[in-house]
């Protein structure tokens, strides 16, 4: 008799054991699934960012090898330059004429665009947000 409830009590005693390992393993699954995808979505923020400095900075090249980029003027270059970005052209030191709504990006005053890569007349970057 006593050996019967010593084999229940190693069965049971397994069966709890078990049950904490696996659980466990599927926590630990779970994690990395989330901290895989949290990476990517970082990275590909990362890359749109990128792109979008390139881009911007590749179009404002082309304007200032073509027709020039007026120095008074504060222009928008591009209301998506990737999606979701505009690309626009402040002065370095900030002026007033830079913050007049004609001189920024419509996508991003209205909010279709949430980013921008602002570059001066020569095209070196200012700010990304």
């Amino acid at each position: 008799m006593e050996d019967k409830k010593l084999g229940y009590l190693k069965t049971a005693m397994l069966l709890v054991f078990s049950f904490f390992i696996l659980t466990g393993c599927g926590v630990v699954v779970e994690m990395s699934k989330t901290i895989t995808q949290k990476t990517q979505i970082e990275q590909l923020k990362q890359s749109q960012k990128t792109a979008a400095i390139i881009n911007c900075q590749e179009l404002c090249q082309d304007k200032l090898s073509t027709n020039g980029i007026e120095a008074d003027d504060s222009p928008c270059l591009s209301n998506q330059i990737i999606e979701d970005w505009v690309c626009d052209i402040a002065h370095s030191p900030r002026q007033e004429i830079d913050n007049l709504p004609e001189n920024q990006c419509e996508a991003f005053r209205t909010g279709q665009a949430h980013h921008f890569v602002e570059l001066d007349g020569n095209c070196n970057v200012i700010k990304v947000y």
